[in-house]
């Protein structure tokens, strides 16, 4: 790994930690959403008058990424669906993307029920369930980063991360940009 490439996972890793922070202000229970990600840098360079919207130092580091939340999303039933639906042009370094899920223990998802709306409803009433909220960000350069939170340890210093910690929804997000 070079050093633009830590400089960019760690530009990443900021971006995606900070748009599960803003996720997390609006509590739980929230629809997915959607974010592209473009360099500060470039984004002043295009709009100055974005400055006093940007943090302190932010235009000075090259790599710095700034998220825009994305509004207008194509209707979907599944978030698979969603993504297959998205692409982004050129000025765009990256994506992002928030969304909940229900994790059961593996004891519980042995039992699960094979019918999809009786296994909803067994997920949903399950009494060892916790919801997790999933942020997710990667680069054009392919770079990934992934924030996690659970409903049942709600706090800052508990968001987990790293590159790969959600691999099936790191590779559908990055092929939103191929």
């Amino acid at each position: 790994m070079t050093s633009a490439d830590s400089a960019r996972t760690k530009a990443l890793a900021d971006a995606v930690t900070e748009i599960e922070r803003h996720a997390a202000e609006g509590g739980w229970d929230a629809p997915v959403s959607v974010y592209s990600l473009v360099r500060t840098a470039d984004l002043l360079t295009a709009n100055p008058q974005l400055a006093d919207e940007v943090p302190s130092g932010a235009a000075e580091d090259p790599q710095h990424l700034t998220s825009i939340a994305q509004e207008g999303l194509p209707e979907a039933d599944e978030l698979e669906e969603l993504l297959a639906q998205l692409a982004w042009p050129d000025t765009v370094d990256g994506a992002a993307l928030v969304v909940e899920r229900i994790v059961l223990p593996p004891q519980a998802e042995e039992q699960m029920p094979a019918d999809e709306q009786a296994a909803v409803e067994y997920s949903q009433n399950h009494p060892e369930r916790d919801d997790v909220r999933i942020a997710v960000g990667v680069l054009r350069t392919g770079e990934s980063w992934c924030a996690l939170r659970s409903r049942s340890h709600d706090s800052a210093d508990a968001v987990g991360g790293g590159p790969t910690a959600v691999p099936g929804l790191v590779q559908a997000l990055a092929a939103t940009f191929e």
